[in-house]
């Protein structure tokens, strides 16, 4: 990595004070931020609406230094899985996903370099935490996704999750710059209420959104609606629990208006019941919401199966009748491993980086 400062970590206002400090009229930093988060410019050669002599002081004083893409694989039904190289370090790799419906183009992009919440049920919980996403290397994530996006499906992204490896509000502040990016202008000017963040369920981060009243939306993998079962599956859940949860839901929904979405993996014989039904249904009074449901998607070594269709049938209709909005989520590129819970953090030749 270059001891340079990296320049996408920079403030509006501190660019603009940092040209000043060059020599330059503050009116610069606007045309620097266009080519960095409009144009998605690699290196300062590429600013060529720049004068000479301010793209070599800029690259006397800045680093520019985007992630790579180092693989992608090509699912059956046209979902794209793509490895992302970060800071040059093959044991730095995250996993960012395009996938194409009849209604949406989403990406799906990581947070985080593995993570530290160790969910049983999710491969990247298995991975050690390498390292915090700045708001630049998510914004690349979304950036090369879109023209992804554009070359094989003749349109842009619809919709942005954050669901990726990593857990979004355990990297707060670069979580919320990279959302300024991708939706101000200079920037890709996408509407917020088109993007999602989703938790594992950080009670004091949730209050912090809203008093922030961000605009975005927010999704809970809850995945269990008593605390017994969900301390099992989610060690997050023995600091954050139900009730504090729903408390902080209720603040974040008071502050912003916005109906929080419940992802809810539907695991065989373990919260498949009429039971787990009713104690979601009533988890569901606390906060106006809507619940995904997915199919669970195996990973090495888990000790979880897929729910049988007449249980999720049950399941679900229990819900409705409580007049409930539910979403049962197929999942998407499970031949090549890019299904929700599946993202491992590889390096290039293949080989997954130990928990340690």
């Amino acid at each position: 990595m270059s001891a340079q400062p990296d320049i996408r970590t920079l403030s509006d206002e501190d660019l603009e004070q940092a040209l000043v400090d060059l020599g330059e009229k503050p009116f610069r930093a606007r045309q620097v931020s266009e080519w960095l988060w409009t144009h998605a410019a690699g290196s300062f050669e590429e600013m060529t609406s720049l004068g000479k002599g301010l793209r070599e002081k800029l690259d006397a004083s800045f680093s520019l230094g985007r992630i790579d893409q180092v693989e992608a694989q090509y699912s059956r039904d046209g979902t794209v899985k793509c490895a992302f190289q970060i800071d040059g370090d093959a044991h730095r790799v995250v996993e960012g996903v395009l996938i194409p419906t009849t209604k949406r183009l989403t990406a799906c992009i990581s947070s985080q370099v593995g993570c530290s919440l160790a969910c049983k049920f999710c491969a990247t919980g298995k991975l050690k935490l390498l390292k915090n996403l700045t708001s630049g290397e998510m914004f690349d994530q979304v950036q090369m996704l879109n023209e992804m996006a554009h070359e094989r499906q003749g349109k842009g992204l619809s919709n942005i999750v954050y669901m990726g490896m990593g857990e979004p509000l355990l990297n707060y502040r670069n979580v919320l710059e990279s959302v300024d990016r991708i939706t101000g202008t200079p920037g890709l000017a996408m509407s917020p209420k088109r993007i999602t963040v989703s938790t594992a369920g950080i009670a004091k981060a949730i209050r912090r959104l809203g008093d922030d009243e961000v605009k975005f939306n927010l999704a809970l993998s809850l995945h269990a609606a008593n605390d017994e079962k969900r301390n099992h599956i989610m060690a997050i859940n023995e600091t954050n629990n139900l009730a504090v949860l729903a408390e902080a839901l209720q603040h974040f929904h008071g502050k912003t208006g916005t109906r929080p979405t419940f992802e809810f993996i539907v695991f065989k014989d373990f919260n498949d019941g009429l039971q787990d039904a009713r104690e979601l249904a009533d988890f569901c009074r606390n906060v106006p919401c809507k619940i995904n449901l997915i199919e669970y998607n195996p990973i090495d070594g888990g000790e979880f199966e897929q729910t049988t269709p007449q249980r999720l049938d049950d399941f679900v209709a229990l819900l409705e009748d409580r007049n409930l909005i539910v979403n049962v989520r197929r999942s998407r590129g499970k031949d090549i491993d890019a299904a929700c819970g599946q993202l491992v953090n590889k390096n290039a030749a293949g080989v997954q980086a130990p928990r340690k």
